[in-house]
């Protein structure tokens, strides 16, 4: 029996099927090789983009009643990266007004538990311990909780990416955040959260609050980024205002003064430090 042999026809063939295997195998690995981030992966960029190696700021904070009556506040701002290169440290001190000159706040993050948080009052004259339940709570009277002034755990939330959009000209991801448990719903005060997270940087443009009834709650607007490291890429927002819808009240934080990379000592982040009018 003779073999058969190969006519153009059929060699031609076998060229298309093998040009289409390839393309099919090029498309394929291209899909894979672009494919968007999972929702965790997002949020966890979005934790770790301000993670500054140290970072000092003077402050505003403008508190704005229903009535539009407003009050300004003076501060200065203090972090800095643990050497686990995921925890910071973070002290809070206000200057002005007279009322609440001295006032401090002092946050020491533990990825393998709670956080330390302690709030210094002059009028006191000593440090008091807050607890996670504190969290939910107004820092110093704004419509920012003890909560929000450092991004939480990612793996306190349960992640699902929605859908992407643009808001301010940059394209988002949109983020639903729903706490993993109860206990991280009431320390919150939260049922869930909705973050517009920018693709470019990662870094947030906008979030919105549901309290524990499932109710609109807040809505915080960030803008001004600037990028303040590289390799890694490190950005700060020097502008947050926060709504609350269900009061009237808003507040608006802006960083007057950012300075990176300067020394600060561990020593500065004790109670000890907060303490020291």
């Amino acid at each position: 029996m003779t073999r058969r042999e190969q006519t153009p026809e059929s060699s031609g063939r076998i060229v298309a099927l093998i040009t289409v295997w390839a393309i099919s195998v090029i498309v394929a690995w291209s899909g894979h090789a672009l494919a968007e981030p999972t929702a965790r992966e997002i949020m966890e960029k979005n934790f770790f983009v301000t993670k500054t190696k140290t970072l000092t700021s003077d402050a505003t904070m403008v508190l704005i009643n229903d009535k539009g009556q407003r009050r300004e506040r003076k501060s200065t701002t203090t972090s800095k990266l643990q050497s686990n290169g995921v925890d910071s440290k973070l002290l809070v001190k206000f200057l002005l007004p007279t009322d609440i000159k001295g006032t401090a706040f002092l946050q020491i993050e533990h990825s393998d538990g709670e956080d330390d948080l302690w709030i210094y009052l002059p009028a006191l004259k000593k440090s008091r311990r807050l607890v996670a339940n504190n969290k939910k709570d107004s820092f110093v009277g704004s419509d920012f909780s003890y909560g929000d002034i450092l991004l939480p755990k990612v793996d306190l939330y349960q992640h699902t990416l929605i859908r992407s959009e643009v808001v301010d000209g940059h394209d988002c991801y949109v983020i639903e955040s729903i706490p993993r448990d109860e206990t991280v719903k009431r320390d919150s005060g939260y049922s869930k959260k909705m973050t517009w997270v920018r693709k470019d940087n990662f870094l947030e443009t906008k979030v919105t609050f549901l309290d524990p009834a499932g109710r609109s709650l807040k809505t915080e607007i960030v803008g001004d980024h600037e990028q303040v490291e590289s390799s890694p890429d490190r950005w700060i927002a020097r502008r947050r205002e926060m709504d609350n819808h269900q009061t009237g009240h808003k507040t608006l934080f802006t960083f007057d003064r950012v300075e990176v990379g300067k020394p600060v000592p561990d020593e500065f982040f004790t109670t000890r430090s907060i303490e020291r009018e």
